[in-house]
């Protein structure tokens, strides 16, 4: 493994059309600055983009796609995360 390889980032823009960052792509580069400056260029050449984010791509945490079955289950038999399994509170207007 070369040891000298800049960093992967991961590339998030939010485009003027919306309100979410979605995921542009990724590249390579030695630092935050450099990985914006280079995200600029090739993400949004066209003005498409009106706020843009880098991450290290080592600093997010994914569920693993395989396991979607088993991660994403219907709570079942858990009726105490719904707010419906809770009184309300005598007192309490707002409720």
């Amino acid at each position: 493994m070369n040891t000298n390889a800049w960093p992967l980032w991961e590339v998030f823009v939010r485009s003027s059309r919306g309100l979410s960052h979605v995921h542009a792509g990724s590249l390579h580069a030695p630092d935050a600055a450099m990985a914006l400056r280079n995200a600029r260029d090739l993400y949004t050449r066209r003005n498409e983009g009106v706020s843009i984010w880098v991450v290290p791509a080592d600093a997010i945490s994914s569920s693993d796609p395989d396991s979607k079955g088993s991660f994403f289950e219907s709570p079942q038999g858990k009726d105490y995360r719904h707010a419906t399994y809770y009184t309300k509170s005598e007192g309490v207007k707002h409720l």
